[in-house]
């Protein structure tokens, strides 16, 4: 007589449990997460640290020693005024990671609340934000911000004020067509019928539901935020000097490209891993708050 256990009929294979212990798979163990983690963290705490790790004052010009190449004295030179490349460097870090991180907040947070009012309300609300919308995608959003910074002027507030204004649109849409989607979920139809108020129902069960896309989003977002300062630095539109920056770090040393080459890849190399690094935790959030992850 033929017999079978039942424990081995319904036992999943291993071609099916593999995408299950994919989604249980703790944060740790996504290595794009991990290494931008520690990539970051790592480019973070040289900025936080900078007092401390800079030998010199980044400021301090010394015209004796102008153009020297890197010695014990000074681990990558020094400019044209005799500042310390490596000083600078790490001061520079401060100022382009403070501002990329801090100017993401504005944008996040006020297309985030436009784009689930449009999602989920729809009507003549949702055309007039979508207008808007459509009106700062007509032209590209990065000269757009330059733009607005050169009409502005040069300095960091000018540079959040900005960002803020044209960066919003890209969340709002974002979280929009999310929301749009959950609003005809169950569970959202159960809230409604169950008596809760518009808000509740956005703030309670719409909005952490929708805000994984919003989040890991903003990790591109923070590198093309370094990418304006840096560009903004570079044609004398960003930080004004002499507060040490990497684009201006850039623009200063092309004059000595053939000859004295590392003053400007060194900044350069620091925003290529720096963006590498938010680029990493961008994939690692895809993958970790994917919707197939959260079933």
């Amino acid at each position: 007589m033929t017999t079978f256990s039942l424990t081995h009929r319904f036992r999943p294979s291993r071609r099916e449990a593999r995408p299950a212990a994919r989604r249980l798979r703790p944060w740790y163990q996504n290595r794009s997460l991990v290494a931008g983690l520690v990539i970051v963290c790592i480019m973070v705490l040289l900025a936080v640290l900078a007092p401390v790790l800079a030998p010199y004052n980044p400021i301090k010009q010394n015209l004796n020693e102008a153009l020297q190449g890197p010695s014990g004295a000074h681990w990558l030179g020094t400019d044209k005024l005799g500042r310390d490349v490596l000083s600078r460097l790490l001061y520079g870090a401060r100022v382009d990671l403070r501002i990329g991180f801090l100017a993401v907040i504005i944008p996040f947070v006020v297309g985030t609340i436009l784009g689930a009012i449009a999602g989920y309300f729809g009507g003549w609300l949702d055309i007039i934000i979508m207008r808007i919308v459509d009106v700062f995608y007509a032209f590209p959003l990065f000269l757009l911000v330059i733009a607005l910074v050169f009409v502005l002027g040069p300095g960091e507030s000018s540079i959040y004020l900005a960002i803020a204004l044209v960066s919003w649109v890209s969340y709002c849409k974002i979280v929009r067509g999310e929301v749009i989607v959950a609003r005809q979920q169950e569970y959202v139809q159960a809230a409604r019928l169950g008596g809760l108020n518009n808000a509740r129902v956005l703030g309670r069960h719409i909005g952490p539901n929708v805000i994984s896309q919003a989040i890991t989003y903003a990790m591109s977002d923070i590198v093309m935020d370094i990418m304006v300062i840096v560009t903004l630095g570079y044609l004398g539109l960003g930080i004004t000097p002499p507060t040490a920056e990497w684009g201006s770090m850039i623009a200063d040393a092309q004059e000595f490209i053939t000859t004295l080459w590392w003053m400007a890849v060194v900044p350069g190399v620091a925003v290529v891993i720096t963006g590498l690094g938010l680029s990493l935790i961008g994939d690692g959030l895809t993958d970790l708050l994917s919707p197939e992850r959260r079933k």
